[in-house]
């Protein structure tokens, strides 16, 4: 499980739910990116959350790491056999995103988004696969952004990258499928994990035909879904869990 820092996130729901099913879990953060962000970090949060991982009955570990570095795949699945043993299910969440749009756009700015988008989410994949051994009951699942649900003004590396991430999803899902892996992209649409304020949250709750802004709990649903047996026949799809959410 890979972006996990904070408690109120998606990738720390994903990791509750995961546990609450009886995986272990190993996750990964990057303190230095959470500082860069306009919301608080949760300095406490990795710690936290491994202790709450194991009062639910699992083994958690968790390591910080920079995903950006080309070797970062390879760390984390080496930490992850060492810690844990080797893993059957593998979740992408970690992201990397900031503003930019068509003005300011630049190299530097694609690389990043590029660096733990996609290459790493990519490395991680093919790793997984690799040392999977042939059966059934391998995972991977991806979190995308919905991009190919409509625009997402000023953020062009971000929906370059996470673009990417459902291209891959499909066909990976085609070479890894005689191993017995599934792949899937979980969308789940604006999701309130602190980064709203108050008039955003006006503008998008009327845009939600099922009253309510999304919450890091129903991504979580869904990503052990598709972590499980139930789900064992679904592979090669991008599912958008947006709550109806209406764009445009």
């Amino acid at each position: 499980m890979t972006g996990a820092s904070r408690r109120g996130a998606i990738g720390a729901a994903i990791c509750r739910a995961l546990a609450t099913d009886g995986a272990d879990v190993f996750f990964t953060h990057w303190a230095a990116y959470d500082r860069m962000l306009s919301y608080e970090a949760d300095a406490g949060g990795p710690d936290a959350l491994r202790d709450e991982l194991r009062a639910l009955g699992v083994r958690s570990e968790h390591v910080e790491i920079d995903q950006s570095r080309p070797d970062a795949a390879e760390l984390i699945l080496r930490e992850v056999n060492i810690q844990l043993g080797s893993p059957s299910i593998l979740v992408n969440n970690a992201a990397y995103s900031t503003g930019d749009g068509f003005e300011v756009l630049d190299a530097a700015t694609l690389d990043a988004h590029y660096a733990v988008n996609v290459r790493s989410m990519a490395l991680l994949s093919a790793g997984f696969a690799r040392q999977f051994v042939t059966g059934t009951g391998g995972r991977i699942i991806n979190l995308s952004s919905g991009q190919s649900q409509g625009p997402m003004i000023g953020e062009l590396a971000y929906v370059a990258s996470k673009g990417a991430v459902e291209a891959f999803t499909v066909s990976l899902s085609a070479e890894v499928g005689s191993k017995g892996i599934t792949v899937n992209a979980v969308n789940p649409g604006p999701t309130d994990t602190g980064w709203m304020n108050d008039e955003l949250k006006g503008a998008l709750l009327p845009k939600f035909v099922l009253g309510r802004i999304g919450q890091a709990d129903d991504v979580a649903r869904l990503v052990a879904f598709l972590a499980s047996d139930d789900a064992a026949w679904i592979t090669g799809q991008v599912i958008h869990s947006e709550g109806g959410f209406l764009r445009g």
